[in-house]
């Protein structure tokens, strides 16, 4: 499967939607707390399906658009650690 070379992180698109928007009034409207929108901001912490339509509700975006940018990150970060080699469980053909 052909991967996008290192997608980003989704807080660093909703920075780009909050625009001058201050952290605490974003969070204040999205109903969660400062520290919890700082983590995703800063790529600490991802985007739940609670944020994310959370932010569909704030932003006029989809939550299907968040969801897929925090899963397309978390592939791709998992495909760069190494791990145990998989025996497949079903013969080829």
């Amino acid at each position: 499967m052909n991967r996008m070379h290192s997608p980003a992180h989704p807080g660093a698109v909703l920075r780009e939607y909050l625009g001058d928007v201050t952290v605490t009034e974003a969070a204040s409207r999205l109903g969660v707390t400062r520290a919890a929108l700082s983590r995703i901001l800063n790529g600490n912490a991802g985007i739940s399906a609670d944020m994310a339509l959370r932010l569909e509700q704030a932003l006029g975006t989809s939550a299907e658009m968040w969801l897929e940018m925090q899963m397309k990150h978390e592939l791709w970060l998992a495909s760069q650690r190494s791990r145990t080699q998989v025996t497949p469980l079903h013969e080829a053909g």
